[in-house]
């Protein structure tokens, strides 16, 4: 999985978010999601045997979380809600994977 930099959806230094640049992050976290369900799901079957890719999946995790923060300053109020609720789903995540006992 390719990681991004927030200047890949903030335009190199635009100030306001597009309507594109929002809709490749939101595609970018749902990739994100995809991948660390993936691994949740496997470690819940094998326990330690994937021990490094899970958490590459909670860094990843969380860095979709941090860069959604700073997306989230130069959007408008729909941006923003829409943004809010995949805050949400990458946080909820983020928890199960804590809590798994892995």
């Amino acid at each position: 999985m390719r990681t991004l930099k927030m200047d890949n959806f903030l335009g190199g230094g635009k100030t306001m978010a597009t309507r594109q640049s929002v809709d490749e992050f939101l595609q970018h976290c749902e990739d994100v999601i995809r991948f660390a369900k993936e691994q949740y799901n496997e470690a819940q079957r094998q326990e330690h045997d994937n021990d490094i890719e899970y958490m590459n999946a909670q860094q990843m995790l969380e860095q979709a979380v941090n860069d959604l923060a700073h997306l989230a300053l130069s959007c408008n109020a729909q941006q923003r809600e829409q943004l809010h609720r995949m805050r949400l789903q990458l946080e909820q995540l983020q928890n199960d994977m804590i809590l798994l006992d892995h």
